[in-house]
């Protein structure tokens, strides 16, 4: 009986110690990834404000004008970069 229940124990402190070391390789993963879309992030964050910033640099020259094609294209790069805007990590 207490064989029985010395392979029982045995076999269960096997199964349990896979199960514990899978699931932290798993988590190892998952924490690489989330690491390095932070580090894509933050680059996306610093395009952003650079562009924003350029862009509103360009802007208060006052170089392109809103009647001809140039302009409405500046003004249609204006909206997008708006819209970026939105999605600085400081924005959240």
């Amino acid at each position: 009986m207490m064989l029985i229940f010395s392979i029982v124990l045995g076999i269960l402190v096997v199964i349990l110690g896979y199960t514990t070391f899978n699931l932290l390789r798993k988590n190892e993963k998952a924490e690489d990834i989330i690491i390095s879309q932070k580090t894509f992030i933050d680059k996306i964050d610093e395009h952003i404000s650079f562009s924003n910033d350029r862009l509103k640099q360009i802007d208060q020259k006052g170089i392109f004008k809103s009647d001809d094609e140039i302009g409405w294209f500046f003004n249609e790069i204006k909206i997008i970069q708006n819209d970026l805007s939105q999605f600085k990590k400081d924005n959240n």
